[in-house]
């Protein structure tokens, strides 16, 4: 494609070499450098791309895009921009033909609830009809196509690959996950999404390499509003003014606020062995009772963040409730049935917050004991170690403390620092290093009535262990001990 015409929209100088010249390739990773490509220079937390200019130039580079000057040699045409991962996400677009404009885009962001409501919102636009495409924490969904991801929202060029590729499978729909660092590094720039949803905020990703305060971490968030068509927010948020207050597009609210669009009201919480469930009423853009197959009072406003988008497609209320019934979403209170008279249940909670959040939401349900299985990674903030294990001691009945991803850290020195912070409590608690072993543990020691929940790696299936990650899935773990195979 010629270089020009990626250039579309950008502001930009030609420092040296031919702006018409064609491009093959569109690279950011000096690992992937080919003939004739557009390198773009882009400065990492780790790496500089601008100290590759010279090996992408030797391997005949057609461009470099850079935010400042280089020495190459002239045949290699150079393009200056202000900010090339901004000019990353324009060029992707104009690369893959501006795929975002071929489909209904929907965008979901904050701090919990991204992949339940974006799972929500798939199941209800697949279900009236819409085929629909998911970028998010667990996974790519294309069609039949299941894609692993490294980051919640994937870098610019990968999105709007994902973007045609979804076009060209027949997708009509995608719902994403936007998070902060996604609009902070400018992943989703040049996108007008069609619906945006904002969930709710709480102090999370804050520090080295993420964002410098929380002041940083709830502008990122509101970026959301100058990048959509219009936005629905959950108006019961302490911080729904703030984040909020510079929208670009019209803002709808729900949530159990009376002056809110979409309101609920008349919150139940239902109950069965391997169900657990919530009910509730919705008035104001629709009227009707909802039932809900995911648990806890929290997961009303992600049901009605995907309920407003649901209205806006025009699916009724009736297939609404239909839908959301029998909804569960991989890793996120994922209930695993074992044929035992109490409920098991694997969540993706990993830290303090999201651990006491499903705690005191499984708390409601009324069971006989609420038992709690968790580990810390490695590597990351023992702080956290600390607090989660103070969390599950307050919370639990029982705590069994186990492995999770240790990467680079003996296991037992993290199993360690979680006691310290059980010890601050009354809690009972028990220590088993080998997750499969402390899974079997919990199942044959599970009663009936019980609630028994495995925290931390929710829809991962592997355990990262000295930098290799090694194969290990729940549901597997679970099934295998009701073969008997722990």
């Amino acid at each position: 494609m010629n270089c020009k015409r990626l250039l579309e929209g950008l502001a930009y100088t030609c420092l040296q070499g031919d702006i018409k010249t064609e491009v093959s390739a569109i690279v950011n990773d000096s690992r992937k450098l080919k003939e004739g490509c557009m390198f773009i220079c882009v400065k990492g937390a780790a790496f500089d791309g601008h100290d590759f200019a010279g090996e992408a130039a030797k391997k005949k580079a057609a461009v470099l895009l850079v935010e400042r000057p280089v020495e190459v040699d002239a045949d290699v045409t150079v393009i200056q921009v202000k900010n090339t991962r901004y000019a990353m996400a324009l060029i992707s677009a104009a690369w893959f033909g501006y795929p975002d404009k071929k489909l209904t885009t929907i965008a979901v962001t904050g701090t919990k609830g991204k992949t339940t409501t974006t799972y929500m919102i798939k199941e209800l636009l697949e279900k009236a009809g819409y085929k629909t495409g998911v970028i998010g924490t667990i996974e790519v969904v294309i069609g039949k196509k299941h894609i692993p991801v490294n980051n919640t929202t994937p870098e610019s060029y990968d999105i709007h690959k994902y973007f045609k590729e979804m076009k060209e499978a027949g997708c009509r729909a995608v719902v994403m996950e936007a998070s902060s660092q996604g609009f902070k590094l400018d992943r989703t720039a040049g996108i007008l999404f069609d619906y945006g949803i904002f969930t709710n905020l709480s102090p999370d990703h804050i520090g080295p390499n993420e964002h410098e305060d929380f002041e940083e971490y709830l502008q990122c968030k509101s970026m959301l509003f100058n990048q959509c068509k219009q936005a629905f927010a959950n108006k019961d948020d302490a911080h729904f003014a703030e984040v909020t207050k510079n929208a670009d597009c019209p803002v709808h609210t729900f949530g159990l606020d009376e002056t809110a669009d979409l309101r609920a009201n008349g919150i139940s919480l239902t109950r069965g062995t391997d169900f657990l469930g919530v009910d509730f009423t919705i008035s104001g853009m629709a009227e009707g009772r909802i039932s809900c197959g995911v648990p806890g009072a929290f997961n009303v406003h992600n049901a009605l963040g995907a309920i407003c988008v649901a209205l806006k497609m025009g699916i009724h209320v009736e297939k609404i409730t239909q839908v959301l019934k029998n909804f569960t979403v991989k890793g996120r209170v994922q209930i695993i049935p074992t044929g035992y008279e109490y409920t098991l249940i694997v969540d993706y909670a990993h830290n303090a917050v999201a651990l006491e959040s499903i705690l005191k939401t499984l708390r409601e349900y009324n069971p006989k004991r609420l038992i709690s299985l968790f580990g810390c990674g490695g590597n990351r903030s023992r702080l956290r170690r600390f607090e989660m294990g103070e969390v599950s001691g307050k919370l639990a009945d029982l705590t069994v403390i186990t492995s999770d991803n240790p990467r680079f850290e003996e296991p037992q020195a993290i199993i360690d620092d979680i006691i310290t912070g059980m010890k601050k409590t009354e809690g009972e608690y028990i220590a088993i290093t080998d997750r499969r072993e402390a899974i079997s543990y919990v199942m044959h020691h599970g009663e009936a009535g019980d609630i028994i929940v495995l925290a931390g790696k929710g829809h991962e299936t592997y355990q990262e262990i000295k930098g290799k990650k090694y194969h290990m899935s729940e549901e597997e773990i679970v099934q295998d001990v009701l073969h008997h195979k722990y």
